[in-house]
């Protein structure tokens, strides 16, 4: 009957078939007891190999807690909570309002007198969708009407939509305009009588200057008849039948409220800008019949992040002294007692906890005044009261406690934001140039009659983005009412664009000068086509804009617009400003100061990236459980080896005994078969 060796060890050693057959020798127990004195040092790696896969975990756990925390503390590091102000309208069916940043708590008395209005164009009737209309381009011009003169819209722009033969039934046009998303919605609506199609278009946005003017370019020739596409032509200015085709159904128009007596235009119902920081959503009207709005402090979000933050904070302590904590009663240490990079990081931290901040209010320098205290376990606990208390009393000092924040002395002059590089500090400003934006005047009065297939075509490129338009024909009233058709038709033109590019066109002594909408050294503008000479003169004067200049508490930083960052390898290095005008030379100084919630982000930061202390203490204690895997593997192979060695001398044993056993047994028998004393044989 066959028998196997068991190990007795952590190996995985190979097993023995029928050792002992022949001598009923115990090959099994006595290899297996050998074995398990020659393992001892592979039992050593895989304890060690353990402890260290110990560490590892632990770290794991460790990194989870900091990750948890730096979460909380992220968000405590941008001034955003404690800035949060909230608005109410006494009367929501009125209006509701909003708040951003800026906001400052107050009351206002609101009355609404006017909504703004989408403007609302009809078409005659049709007898069906499929109805041909016919075919060409419609333009469709945003801007104002006022006394029967149309003044363009510039930011609006002017859109060409191509209705080819495809295209040029009633609901092949409806189509055709929505695809293009020029801000102009079409659709039909049916009146129920035998003709009652109706296509209708609806100006996107609000507001009296969204008014359209709807221009055709007819397939048959005839561009203002009620025939062809030209049937769904719209100048106000016009006769009925003439180009003035279709009806107003809902003229456009702006709101019009007052807020403490003071009258407020607003092209669209909702309100920006009336009160700092505060957007009004308009909803109805209450002529003489005012309600308050009201503006103040919300402590919300800022306890919330607080008491996140110290959960947060709370539960890595409860991690860190788990994992480092010492069994004195049993004399038992944790996986990471004595550990000095759990150590370095737990200092780091408290010590930023319990510190004072730099550049802020002095009188708020510390957690403890705002009411954060740290209990005897190394544990924060939160006095809401006198948190809340100092919120309200004085916000901007709290925020400074806890989030990276500037400010600067000149009006003109702005913090925009700083990386974790920058050095909390006062730095003076230094303007040597401001930005400027690319402008393209022209050198002489504009001609302001403009030939269809003549000098109708015009190339602008902004900001190094080309685009191609044709103005409308005709003679213009003044060199504004061109500028305006100019502006409109390339704003119009580059809103297809991502660009987010623009122009402004102004005149002066009949001249025209385009400016970009984008300030430093990316914007400029230039014009070809057609209509170019006739626009800005045969040599017209091109500027490229400039970047703002300066330096930062006299170190060097790089402009780009108008704003202004702190150089590589300074004390402001990403500390970034802007400056919005003023004069040459020196300009006041920018304040930064960097809050625990920052401070405490960029530890953590380091912490925890790929190149900080934690990972580079787990790739260490990696590469050792890897440096183990191998000696474990070759000493493996070296066991191996003397298990078979021992498995040929005890089996040469066994053989040996086996044949010494066999040797016995046959002297035996021949012993009992001499004869005994007395001259007989054993076997008689």
């Amino acid at each position: 009957m066959a028998t196997t060796v068991t190990n007795t060890t952590n190996l995985n050693l190979p097993t023995l078939s029928s050792p002992g057959i022949g001598s009923g020798l115990d090959v099994n127990s006595i290899v297996s007891s050998l074995m398990a004195v020659e393992s001892q040092p592979l039992n050593q790696l895989n304890t060690k190999e353990t402890t260290v896969q110990s560490k590892i975990s632990a770290y794991g756990t460790l990194k989870s807690g900091l990750s948890s925390l730096q979460t909380a503390v992220a968000a405590l590091a941008t001034p955003a909570p404690f800035r949060t102000m909230t608005a109410t309208v006494a009367s929501t069916g009125v209006a509701t309002a909003t708040t951003s940043d800026g906001a400052i708590a107050g009351r206002y008395s609101l009355e609404v007198t006017q909504l703004a209005q989408n403007q609302k164009l009809v078409s005659s009737g049709f007898a069906s969708t499929a109805t041909t209309v016919g075919s060409g381009s419609l333009t469709f011009t945003f801007g104002t009407w006022s006394g029967g003169a149309f003044t363009p819209n510039a930011s609006a722009g002017a859109h060409t939509v191509t209705i080819d033969a495809s295209q040029s039934s009633l609901a092949g046009i409806r189509d055709a305009v929505n695809a293009a998303n020029i801000g102009v919605t079409a659709t039909i609506i049916n009146d129920g009588s035998a003709s009652g199609q109706r296509l209708v278009f609806t100006s996107n946005q609000t507001g009296a200057d969204q008014s359209l003017k709807i221009t055709a370019a007819d397939d048959d020739g005839t561009n203002t008849d009620a025939a062809g596409l030209s049937q769904l032509a719209y100048d106000p200015a016009a006769a009925a039948g003439s180009g003035k085709n279709m009806t107003e159904a809902i003229a456009a128009q702006d709101a019009l409220l007052n807020l403490d007596g003071i009258a407020i235009r607003s092209d669209s119902n909702t309100v920006s800008g009336a009160i700092n920081g505060v957007t009004l959503n308009l909803a109805q009207t209450n002529t003489g019949s005012p309600t308050t709005i009201s503006v103040a402090q919300s402590t919300g979000p800022a306890t919330t992040g607080v008491q996140s933050f110290i959960a947060a904070y709370n539960a890595l302590q409860t991690t860190i002294t788990n994992l480092t904590k010492y069994d004195a009663t049993n004399n038992q240490a944790s996986v990471l007692t004595g550990d000095t990079t759990v150590r370095l990081v737990q200092n780091q931290l408290r010590s930023l906890v319990g510190g004072a901040v730099s550049g802020a209010s002095s009188s708020l320098n510390t957690l403890s005044l705002i009411g954060i205290t740290t209990n005897d376990d190394g544990t924060l606990a939160l006095d809401t009261t006198k948190f809340n208390a100092a919120l309200t009393s004085n916000p901007s000092g709290v925020e400074k406690l806890f989030s990276a924040t500037g400010s600067a002395s000149d009006s003109l002059v702005s913090f925009t934001s700083a990386g974790s590089s920058a050095t909390a500090g006062t730095y003076a400003v230094n303007i040597t140039q401001l930005a400027t934006q690319g402008t393209l005047t022209g050198s002489a009065p504009a001609g302001l009659t403009i030939t269809a297939g003549v000098n109708d075509a015009l190339t602008a490129t902004v900001d190094g983005v080309a685009v191609s338009v044709t103005l409308d024909a005709g003679v213009y009233a003044s060199a504004d009412a061109l500028a305006a058709q100019v502006a409109a038709k390339i704003n119009g033109a580059l809103a297809q664009g991502t660009s987010g590019s623009s122009v402004s066109v102004a005149t002066s002594g009949g001249a025209l000068t385009l400016t970009s909408s984008r300030w430093g050294s990316a914007s400029s503008v230039a014009l070809q086509g057609s209509a170019a000479q006739t626009l800005v003169g045969a040599t017209p004067t091109g500027v490229v804009g400039v970047d703002v200049a300066g330096t930062l508490g006299g170190f060097a930083a790089n402009g780009s617009g108008q704003s202004l960052t702190g150089a590589t390898g300074t004390p402001v290095n990403g500390l970034k400003i802007g400056v919005t005008g003023g004069s040459l030379g020196a300009r006041g100084s920018i304040s930064y100061s960097q809050g625990i919630g920052f401070s405490l982000n960029a530890v953590l930061s380091s912490v925890l990236g790929s190149d900080g202390t934690l990972q580079a203490r787990t790739d260490g204690l990696q590469s050792t459980v890897d440096d183990i895997e191998k000696q474990k593997s070759a000493m493996q192979g070296r066991l191996d080896q003397i298990q078979q060695a021992y498995l040929a001398q005890f089996n040469a044993l066994d053989t040996q005994l086996a044949q010494l056993s066999s040797l016995s047994t046959y002297l035996a028998q021949q012993l009992a078969t001499l004869p005994k004393p007395g001259g007989t044989s054993s076997s008689s």
